[in-house]
């Protein structure tokens, strides 16, 4: 019995020896393999992405054709720009705000309740994903043109016609038609994660309906809507089908972007737009995902 026990031992110190011995250069060979499954990755990354924006940026720090001076510093010092900038940034903030917050009620309630037609529904709400830009853009201006249906109820009701459109406010509309299906269907994808006993412990000591809502629900989908929040921002800051089709005067960076390489070839303002575009949207979506996070490390 002892002999065994020690050929036990024995065997067993000498399959950790190997081990220890093996452990290096397995852990090589797995580096390897790695660097191997993501050198794909990293190439079209390198390529598609980080040279063409560090070009960006050194183009973006050349001399301005219509200032005289750096591109960059035009944008801090020239009014049309501050506005544009303060226009994209007020129309995608509030459509976030308002998609978040209809959209996040649609999506909670299709995701607790069950009733006929309710995938008919869903799908309807969520049709305007497959609508490019353009596309709706159009409808905008089927809805609030010079030819839509609000201008021809308005004629008709008070002889005179209501035209939205080709404004901030039809870029809201349009903004807003294409970001509410992102919300619903992140929203009803959280919601079908939250445990449901919290919120019966909740109400089995005294909570009602609306604490319930408060301390259980909300915080339980905060990291979905933060998120979906952020894209639905990000989305809004880059959008440039939509304000093109609505027209081109409006004064959003999108369109500024365009103008400033297609119309004047000032390169050095357009790539200074574009950076600025980029790192607005980036930061937005960094916040959110800090904020996520936090929210899904947070004390019950």
């Amino acid at each position: 019995m002892t002999t065994v026990s020690q050929w036990r031992l024995r065997a067993g110190a000498a399959s950790s020896s190997a081990k220890a011995a093996a452990g290096p250069a397995g852990t090589r060979r797995q580096q390897r393999l790695a660097l191997l499954a993501l050198a794909p990755a990293l190439t079209m990354f390198c390529a598609f992405w980080l040279l063409p924006f560090a070009r960006l940026v050194l183009m973006g720090a050349e001399i301005d054709r219509g200032s005289g001076i750096s591109a960059y510093l035009a944008i801090l010092t020239h009014r049309q720009y501050l506005i544009s900038l303060a226009a994209t940034l007020g129309v995608s903030l509030v459509v976030s705000i308002t998609a978040v917050g209809i959209a996040g009620l649609a999506g909670f309630f299709l995701a607790r309740h069950c009733f006929p037609g309710k995938a008919a529904l869903v799908a309807i709400l969520t049709f305007p994903l497959a609508f490019p830009g353009v596309v709706v853009g159009f409808l905008v201006i089927m809805l609030g043109g010079r030819q839509g249906i609000l201008a021809q109820l308005s004629q008709w009701l008070f002889d005179e016609r209501w035209i939205f459109a080709y404004s901030l406010t039809g870029l809201f509309v349009g903004y807003l038609y294409f970001s509410i299906p992102r919300v619903i269907t992140t929203v009803m994808a959280a919601c079908e994660t939250l445990d449901r006993s919290l919120e019966e412990a909740a109400r089995s000591l005294g909570a009602d309906t609306w604490r319930v809502t408060r301390d259980v629900i909300v915080p339980g989908i905060a990291p979905a809507l933060l998120s979906t929040g952020a894209i639905c921002f990000a989305t809004s800051m880059g959008a440039f089908g939509t304000a093109f089709t609505l027209g081109t005067r409006m004064s959003i960076l999108p369109l500024n972007i365009y103008g400033e390489f297609t119309n004047y070839a000032n390169f050095a303002m357009a790539a200074a737009l574009s950076v600025v575009l980029g790192l607005i949207t980036w930061l937005a979506l960094s916040i959110a995902r800090k904020l996520a996070g936090s929210s899904l490390g947070a004390p019950a």
